[in-house]
């Protein structure tokens, strides 16, 4: 009984721990989410000097639409809180093929560029990446959790680039243990309490079986 009863609160409890860290500790398990900070088109592809659908895409995701760039030559800036930010998700080691396109109205689709969108196109210090095609457009790109590796030869890069990772994984490891500290002993308070009059009650039964 008491077996079966340790186990069942298991389960609920390492979901309990997980739920917390997620809601009051989102940046242990941080995201490296793309917004666009600003781009120039010098060309659309429409004819009759129709206004352009310009939208970003990667490859098995959906379309993201900018819907404020129309005209060419014009620089378009944004916050990163538009509606249809953030553009992409970059993981860690591997890269997406992701483009700009343009939408097509009388004729198909055109493209303005595609390539590799990796984290470690983000090279400078405050985490922008500017994409350059030449007679087609210019935009700049934010992705504040992607890493940063200083210039400089390979070796002491990949030597920043790792102490950069170990300082992460050690904040990462004091939050952890400073949320995990406390929510288990809340969860062994609450086991106590729901566990105590259970075996009142079994001590309880067993000196009455013992009386008859």
């Amino acid at each position: 009984m008491t077996i079966c009863f340790w186990t069942n609160l298991k389960a609920p409890g390492l979901l309990l721990l997980a739920l917390l860290i997620l809601c009051f500790f989102p940046g242990v398990f941080p995201s490296r989410l793309v917004t666009l900070k600003s781009i120039q088109i010098f060309n659309t592809h429409e004819w009759f000097n129709a206004k352009a659908t310009v939208y970003f895409h990667c490859k098995g995701e959906e379309r993201i639409i900018l819907p404020d760039v129309k005209e060419a030559h014009v620089v378009y800036t944004f916050r990163g809180e538009e509606s249809w930010q953030p553009l992409t998700e970059l993981p860690n080691k591997k890269c997406k093929r992701c483009g700009l396109y343009e939408m097509g109205t009388l004729k198909s689709e055109d493209v303005f560029d595609e390539w590799e969108f990796c984290s470690s196109d983000f090279i400078d210090p405050i985490r922008n990446y500017v994409r350059f095609k030449d007679k087609e457009f210019n935009a700049t790109f934010f992705c504040p959790q992607c890493a940063y590796v200083e210039n400089g030869s390979d070796h002491a890069s990949g030597s920043n680039n790792l102490a950069n990772t170990g300082k992460e994984m050690d904040a990462r490891l004091i939050i952890l243990i400073s949320a995990t500290v406390p929510t288990v002993s809340i969860l062994g308070v609450v086991a106590a309490y729901i566990y105590w009059p259970w075996r009142k009650r079994e001590q309880d039964h067993a000196r009455f079986r013992k009386v008859i």
